[in-house]
């Protein structure tokens, strides 16, 4: 289902659909219990962002380790793959929705209604940022305490009143810090208006390193060799290009010409370097087509070669990372490979990702044009944010790391 579509669903049933609900829950809490028992089974919701999987696992290890916890997560389907790389959801307890069409989108809540009962969900954690789709999720799901982002007196989508603690978005606080909020929530007096008044510090949203083994590591090389015959890991240096980014904000992919021009230069400059062009199944085409542009033999179209498992050794053995913002940079964070990240629409100061990361951000004055408050959607059609970024400005950035030994 595109974007657009869903979004206009969120909207024109989303608004009826929250007021109706609250008014039946409302009735229900009236005649039910207030809920005394700590947090046991907890489901947090986040569908649309692959990146918000690893920014959100700071909440998650705080509800396991703190609280004892159990976890459950629900996300759409074709996004499930990005909680395989830290793993902290057991398999068995994560649940999938269809979003290629309403019929199997609705098919799929009925379903979810009847999972979270199975699973006896007391605690509902709503991550997103004032989706009225994931309000209505847990509103419905049958759990005693909802917990999730409310913009209280100011200006903002509307969605009902389904949540039992209730947290002010912080739009000047990094996302990670921000659902680990939602999680402060639920400790013993916490639960005021705004809930949560507490500090989150930087060590609380560190994560933790995804270590591969020597044989995923050989997979890895196995791969690079299939599409790169001459490829010899004990002379080669790998760096990773990542172009490409979802569909829900095009606007924060960098011209691809420009990161033709930067492997042409990174493979003029250094003859043991080896550009990989990463991405999704989907992007082979453009991946083909932007190193069959660059005119090396030493760039090759790396495109849908691993599963997302993967991806962590794979950033064991780089050198580095330049990539938009995109799910790929936040994927890179459980490991210690550099990366440079390049923003537009959206600032690092929110939504950077958490490892060995250098933003790369003109800071335009219309930049960031995307919030919370206008659900992710912009007007621009012409992202001079990024236009701004120059290659010389990238490759001067990345140029001392391929030039220095590896630690």
């Amino acid at each position: 289902m595109h974007i657009d579509t869903m979004r206009r669903i969120d909207r024109w049933a989303g608004i009826p659909l929250t007021f109706l609900l609250t008014r039946l829950i409302t009735l229900r809490d009236r005649v039910r219990r207030p809920a005394t028992r700590a947090p046991r089974n907890v489901l947090c919701i986040e569908l649309s962002e692959m990146g918000a999987t690893i920014l959100a696992e700071p909440a998650m290890r705080k509800l396991r380790d703190r609280l004892g916890c159990e976890l459950h997560f629900v996300i759409f389907a074709k996004n499930r793959p990005s909680l395989d790389i830290l793993a902290s959801v057991p398999a068995d307890h994560i649940f999938t929705l269809r979003e290629h069409g309403l019929l199997p989108l609705l098919t799929d809540t009925l379903r979810f209604l009847r999972w979270t009962r199975r699973r006896h969900i007391d605690t509902v954690i709503d991550l997103e940022l004032f989706s009225r789709c994931t309000a209505l999720l847990a509103g419905a799901s049958g759990a005693a305490i909802r917990v999730g982002f409310d913009n209280f007196h100011g200006e903002g989508l509307y969605r009902g009143g389904l949540l039992t603690h209730r947290v002010l978005y912080n739009p000047h606080l990094h996302i990670a810090k921000n659902f680990v909020s939602l999680v402060n929530a639920l400790l013993p007096g916490e639960n005021t208006l705004p809930a949560a008044k507490m500090e989150v510090n930087d060590e609380e949203i560190r994560l933790p390193l995804v270590a591969s083994a020597p044989e995923e590591r050989a997979l890895v090389r196995q791969s690079i060799h299939a599409r790169a015959p001459f490829y010899d890991p004990n002379r080669h240096r790998l760096v990773l290009i990542n172009p490409n980014a979802s569909e829900l904000l095009p606007q924060r992919r960098w011209m691809p010409e420009r990161y033709v021009e930067l492997i042409r230069r990174i493979v003029a400059e250094h003859d043991d370097l080896l550009v990989l062009v990463t991405g999704a199944p989907a992007e082979r085409e453009e991946a083909e087509a932007m190193c069959a542009r660059t005119g090396s033999d030493r760039c090759v179209n790396f495109a849908g070669a691993l599963t997302l498992q993967q991806l962590p050794a794979l950033y064991t053995l780089a050198r580095l990372m330049v990539t938009n913002d995109s799910g790929p940079g936040h994927f890179a964070a459980v490991t210690r490979m550099p990366t440079f990240v390049l923003f537009g629409p959206e600032t690092p100061a929110l939504y950077g990702p958490l490892g060995n990361t250098t933003p790369i951000f003109a800071g335009l004055a219309c930049s960031p044009c995307v919030s919370a408050a206008n659900h992710r959607k912009t007007p621009c059609v012409d992202n001079r944010c990024l236009q701004a970024i120059t290659v010389d400005q990238v490759f001067a950035l990345v140029r001392p790391l391929l030039t220095a030994s590896p630690a």
